[in-house]
């Protein structure tokens, strides 16, 4: 459980398609442990900026994705445990959101920008 937990609170950052909260440094060596199969941040400093956001209010923590109904109603319960943001702003670049459809993923953005 304490692996979960980023322990420098500088530099966090959250996934912009998944919104996993990680540190910047995290991002860009490892990629996001859940979207690196569609968009592989790891070693890519202009693409951790494109698909990731400084700035997010509120967080969870996910423990058990598969069984929380939290998870499926923020369409994390394909994820991987870990501490997510309830709202992400910005969106990923176009041709990003391109590929992820050309994938067959379909891009929530997590700004709230989709209820609208």
């Amino acid at each position: 459980m304490a692996s979960l937990i980023p322990k420098d609170k500088r530099q966090l950052r959250a996934c912009l398609i998944c919104g996993i909260v990680q540190n910047h440094h995290v991002f860009r060596d490892s990629g996001c442990p859940n979207c690196n199969r569609y968009v592989n941040m790891a070693g890519q400093n202009d693409m951790v900026t494109d698909c990731t956001s400084g700035t997010f209010d509120g967080v969870m923590a996910v423990l058990q994705p598969k069984k929380s109904w939290v998870c499926k109603f923020a369409h994390v319960n394909t994820s991987q445990p870990g501490i997510y943001a309830s709202h992400v702003y910005g969106r990923v670049p176009e041709d990003i959101e391109d590929t992820l459809t050309r994938q067959g993923i379909t891009y929530h953005p997590r700004d709230g920008s989709a209820d609208e």
